[in-house]
């Protein structure tokens, strides 16, 4: 086992990733209400910056490059598993949110509250599934850099989530206020309050 194989490993999973988003992009439902040009324009930037911190080894990133823990395969494989299985997730809650998903903070023409699969659990599950692909990446990595990246995608996406759950909450007013009872933002709740109702009705 070498020290490369990880690294390998670990960016089969994103490129599969970004076949089945190119391709899935294509079917999507007409939007009817988005966020602003300025919210959007700050994610893209974000994810940007992600990106390069996670993929690319630039001299100006400095003491970003260097290691916050010595190599070990353990950690290198764990960061393997967790970047698999959150692309895993991340493409499993988008083939259920199906036609109603899109990149953008929208409303779908006759969108619909999605609460089956991984969204019964958590309501921005793709937004999860991301995050933990991500912090896999970092383990692989094990520099600083990744640990940086693993902030900005969680800042950037947890006020991507709240502006989601804002603009759909103004659509299906109380009936979004009992699925957030329900569920957890970005991980499953631990203790569920009596009461909560899960039954199959976004990211």
């Amino acid at each position: 086992m070498t020290k490369l194989m990880p690294a390998y490993a670990d960016l089969i999973p994103w490129y599969g990733f970004a076949v089945v988003w190119a391709i899935s992009s294509l079917r999507v439902k007409r939007a009817k209400a988005w966020e602003a040009s300025t919210d959007r324009i700050t994610t893209i930037t974000a994810m940007t910056f992600v990106f390069l911190l996670l993929f690319y080894d630039l001299q100006w990133m400095g003491p970003l490059r260097n290691r916050f823990a010595p190599f070990t395969n353990w950690m290198a494989w764990t960061g393997v598993v967790l970047t698999w299985a959150g692309i895993a997730v991340a493409v499993w809650a988008r083939s259920c949110i199906g036609q109603y998903w899109s990149a953008r903070v929208t409303l779908k023409e006759d969108h619909q509250l999605i609460r089956t699969g991984p969204y019964r659990f958590v309501r921005h599950p793709i937004y999860s599934g991301m995050l933990l692909g991500v912090i896999g990446r970092a383990l692989t990595l094990g520099t600083w850099s990744g640990v940086l990246a693993i902030a900005i995608i969680l800042v950037a996406h947890w006020r991507k989530a709240l502006r989601e759950e804002s603009m759909l909450t103004r659509e299906f007013g109380q009936e979004y206020s009992r699925y957030r009872r329900s569920t957890g933002f970005l991980f499953p709740r631990l203790i569920r309050a009596p009461g909560m109702d899960t039954r199959s009705g976004d990211s």
